[in-house]
């Protein structure tokens, strides 16, 4: 299964598709596999409602610097004006995570139960209960995970998942999706040792899409969309390391 780019002659047809969507004119997704000009989204990000969940659309959608993020119908598709991204070699860790490692306090292993990490970054965090992992998400990912696209970061102590993240990978760059932690650390040593390996294999960028102080402390830089999207239209086209992923030398 390839990605694909767009030109720009393929965003003129969306002038026609514009809806409204509580009060903000967003794009409304035709049947066929396409999407609006990122540079058309909101000042929030939001650049088009609907479509599908499909592994065509969601690898159309990375390589164009898109997202889904939503609670409910309809789909909501994100391309912000600002992403924090980190270059995997050049990743800061903290005294006291470094400590960590090296103690071993945690089995890091890549792949080895990406459905419970899912399961698990899925779990609500808030009193109101919401998630915006739904069910149809899930099951979008773990096809995507099937097919090789997708690829989790575990913590594990005791036999015991206890931290991890999933995202997307494309050629040279992973697009991070979510993290959880049920003890301290985890998450953030998977993390780590996750974009060490990324950095071993030659990967350039990861794509944190909103800044938040959990990704910040490990050197961040938040760029512009444009810098962004001319940053990752060549490392998409590069060959997509596939498959079950394991740490290596």
């Amino acid at each position: 299964m390839g990605i694909r780019k767009q030109s720009r002659t393929q965003y003129t047809p969306f002038l026609r598709h514009a809806i409204t969507l509580a009060d903000v004119p967003v794009f409304e997704l035709p049947a066929r596999l396409a999407f609006p000009n990122p540079a058309l989204a909101e000042p929030s990000g939001l650049l088009a409602v609907g479509g599908d969940l499909s592994p065509q659309r969601l690898l159309l959608a990375y390589a164009n610097g898109i997202f889904p993020w939503y609670e409910t119908p309809p789909i909501r598709w994100w391309s912000p004006p600002v992403r924090p991204v980190l270059d995997p070699a050049q990743i800061h860790v903290p005294r006291s995570l470094s400590k960590v490692l090296r103690r071993g306090t945690f089995d890091i292993r890549l792949d080895n139960d990406c459905a419970a990490v899912i399961a698990a970054c899925a779990e609500p965090r808030d009193e109101m209960g919401g998630t915006w992992i739904t069910p149809e998400m899930q099951a979008a990912y773990l096809q995507l995970h099937e097919l090789g696209f997708v690829h989790s970061a575990e913590a594990w102590q005791a036999g015991q998942l206890c931290g991890g993240l999933y995202g997307v990978a494309l050629g040279g760059t992973f697009f991070g999706e979510s993290m959880f932690a049920k003890c301290a650390d985890a998450s953030k040593a998977a993390f780590v040792v996750l974009c060490q390996q990324l950095a071993r294999w030659g990967f350039e960028l990861v794509d944190c899409q909103v800044s938040n102080p959990h990704t910040a402390r490990f050197g961040t830089t938040e760029i512009s969309r444009e810098e962004f999207l001319e940053r990752i239209a060549a490392l998409v086209e590069r060959p997509t390391r596939r498959g079950r992923w394991r740490l290596s030398d």
